[in-house]
């Protein structure tokens, strides 16, 4: 990223994932902290189910003009979630314990409209909402979308993913248009086998994971230079999946990222059009994507999609943790890929651990190493410094290690793509690797970013 005089515009889009989303509620209270806005500008937020849930209590804070607040709320909102009482717990338990029977029994299902309990967590998720989010004062149109003369048009947007139940329309709940409103996010987080259909206007609503997951182009009217995604559900799993519960689980998670990379995919396209001068007109401009990727236990993955409703207080804690510690790697990658895009080869060599270990292979020179000074700052001004660029028209990703899909000239001038690899540790990086991309001969299968 070069050097603006202006703050970088970022657009965030949270997926949805049941308790897993508390993750996000880490990730954002981190990418909200001073140090990160005031260098980049969050102008739009957008969420679907629990990431809906996420997404609003950041733009609250947004709101307020004081988004280091949005932990406090995120953190309380999860707080209150928890299954903190006695008899919460036990049910907490019997949920998890009934899904991990499903995968060797086949066990029944009730209606959510024949369900009471139906009607009470919906209660109960309404005035949590209602108690960390004060909606009568958020909910104000912009003036340029409605014939109202009461909102501030510098506002940050605000999206929500949610499905008409009976049309089969998607829809976006949109701030602009002042339809932020709890019944929209209860709309947003109404699992149907857990909620009824929620009632919004005429229509009836079910959880976005059906729509957007989550609405990503409806940001575009925010006119981000970057919109950073913060995932929940892996794109790549490790091992096949062969019992019930992992069939099930996998199911779950390709089917949430549907719709996301078809909507990534277009931009990226775009960003490739704009890039070889095909696109010419002032309509389109480049976006930078990044993605946050929380990667998953092998307890959870045993648990499968039945985890995603795990309100265990000690197991969202640590998801919140993990968030924020994923989400600090990525904020220390940002000023560690502004210094490699500057070709400041001495602020390159200050992210590196004392004891680094670098490895490239093709179409990179093979080398394998333990840095020591002088061989990391050849490396870094050899190679980093002078031959490779990080391709900004394609996905970055950001998890248990960062990695960007880069380009690569070699001696004869021919260009490569690649991908580069970076494991963080205590803010250093521990481990560099350069190789092919993705998709070709990836550089560590243990990474799912």
């Amino acid at each position: 990223m070069t050097e603006q005089a202006e703050p970088i515009r970022v657009a965030i889009a949270c997926q949805g994932g049941g308790s897993h989303t508390a993750f996000t509620a880490g990730v954002l209270g981190r990418l909200l902290a001073p140090d990160v806005t005031d260098k980049y500008k969050i102008v739009g937020l957008s969420g679907t189910s629990g990431g809906a849930i996420c997404a609003l209590l950041g733009w609250a804070a947004l709101v307020d003009g004081k988004p280091e607040k949005a932990q406090e709320l995120l953190e309380g909102f999860w707080a209150d979630n928890s299954a903190s009482s006695l008899p919460e717990r036990f049910l907490n338990w019997w949920v998890l314990w009934a899904g991990l029977m499903s995968n060797y029994v086949a066990t029944p299902q009730v209606s959510p409209y024949m369900n009471p309990a139906a009607d009470y967590g919906m209660k109960q998720l309404r005035e949590m909402l209602e108690k960390w989010a004060d909606f009568d004062r958020l909910n104000v149109p912009d003036p340029e979308v409605t014939d109202s003369d009461t909102s501030d048009p510098d506002r940050p947007l605000l999206v929500l993913g949610a499905v008409e139940v009976m049309s089969g329309v998607f829809k976006a709940f949109d701030s602009r248009k002042g339809e932020i409103t709890v019944d929209a996010v209860l709309a947003s987080a109404a699992i149907p086998n857990l909620f009824k259909s929620v009632k919004v206007d005429d229509g009836l609503y079910w959880d976005g994971l059906f729509s957007q997951n989550p609405p990503v182009r409806d940001l575009l009217a925010s006119e981000p230079d970057e919109i950073w995604v913060i995932q929940i559900n892996p794109q790549a799993r490790p091992t096949e999946p062969k019992t019930i519960n992992e069939i099930t689980d996998r199911r779950n998670e390709l089917a949430g990222n549907l719709s996301l990379y078809q909507e990534l995919h277009f931009i990226e396209k775009i960003d490739r059009m704009l890039e070889r001068g095909d696109l010419v007109s002032g309509k389109y401009r480049p976006i930078t994507v990044r993605i946050i990727e929380k990667s998953r236990s092998e307890r959870s993955r045993q648990l499968g999609t039945v985890s995603k409703m795990n309100r265990d207080p000690a197991f969202l804690s640590g998801l919140i943790a993990d968030g924020s510690e994923t989400a600090d790697d990525f904020v220390i990658a940002l000023a560690f890929e502004q210094a490699w895009r500057e070709k400041d080869s001495d602020a390159v060599l200050g992210f590196f651990a004392d004891e680094c270990a670098v490895t490239s292979a093709e179409p990179f020179p093979a080398r394998s190493f333990t840095a020591d000074g002088e061989a990391l700052r050849s490396f870094i001004a050899d190679q980093l410094a002078q031959h490779i660029e990080v391709d900004m028209t394609r996905r970055q990703f950001a998890g248990d290690e960062v990695l960007w899909r880069i380009r690569f000239t070699d001696d004869d001038g021919e260009r490569h793509l690649g991908q580069a690899g970076a494991r963080f540790e205590d803010g250093r990086i521990v481990r560099f690797a350069l190789g092919r991309s993705w998709g070709e001969s990836a550089i560590d299968r243990r990474v799912v970013l």
